[in-house]
């Protein structure tokens, strides 16, 4: 069994780990587990990702497990500077290179979600009924509306007015939907078999961690 160290940005990605992502890879005798991505004091500041935070926390992280990878939103990056996602994970690796006593390459795995994990949600409008204080068929077809809009759910683009979390909450009632709860509930309804059907940069992913198991 390989352990994987998943550094997720905030609560919701890393209640996906648990109830989606590491039941799913248990097949491939991987166990992966979330850690919090935490500033310098110990304190946890949700969507405040730099890639010197990162590389920071990855490198104190990396002999606590076998590998190492992240879940990161684009959108939420601070420092991006114009940079593409595959710039930010190859910035991340080499800086953590650099910082990281004993480093091996074949042993992090740095990874950027397009835009944000909530995109992934749109792959499947009709799970967000376990929103059940906001659903209605006027959310369904807005769901549906945003989803048609885009060839996958990885392209629902990245600004404070249209990012896929913001379009949630525009479409759902002040209240109604609670990121934490209902995102990682939405996820394991869909199914990740699903959502990598969908988006290609996630199952591209996946497909990495499944093959550093020790079958592969």
């Amino acid at each position: 069994m390989i352990r994987i160290c998943v550094v997720c940005e905030g609560q919701t990605e890393v209640e996906f780990v648990k109830t989606c992502l590491a039941p799913y890879l248990l097949n491939n005798e991987v166990h992966v587990f979330p850690s919090l991505l935490q500033s310098p004091s110990g304190n946890h500041r949700g969507g405040r990702v730099t890639v010197e935070r990162l590389v920071r926390f990855i490198s104190h992280q990396y002999h606590q497990a076998d590998r190492i990878t992240t879940l990161v939103d684009f959108y939420g990056f601070q420092d991006r500077n114009g940079r593409s996602r595959a710039q930010l994970e190859t910035d991340i690796r080499n800086n953590v290179a650099a910082k990281t006593t004993g480093y091996d390459q074949r042993f992090v795995l740095p990874y950027v979600q397009m835009y944000e994990f909530e995109g992934l949600l749109f792959t499947d409008p009709q799970a967000f009924e376990w929103v059940e204080d906001g659903w209605t068929d006027e959310a369904r077809h807005a769901l549906e509306a945003v989803t048609s809009a885009f060839a996958t759910p990885e392209d629902i683009n990245n600004s404070r007015e249209t990012a896929p979390s913001k379009r949630i909450l525009d479409i759902f009632p002040e209240g109604s939907y609670s990121k934490t709860e209902h995102g990682p509930l939405i996820a394991e309804s869909i199914g990740l078999d699903a959502i990598r059907a969908k988006c290609p940069a996630f199952s591209e992913w996946v497909g990495k961690l499944q093959a550093w198991g020790p079958g592969n």
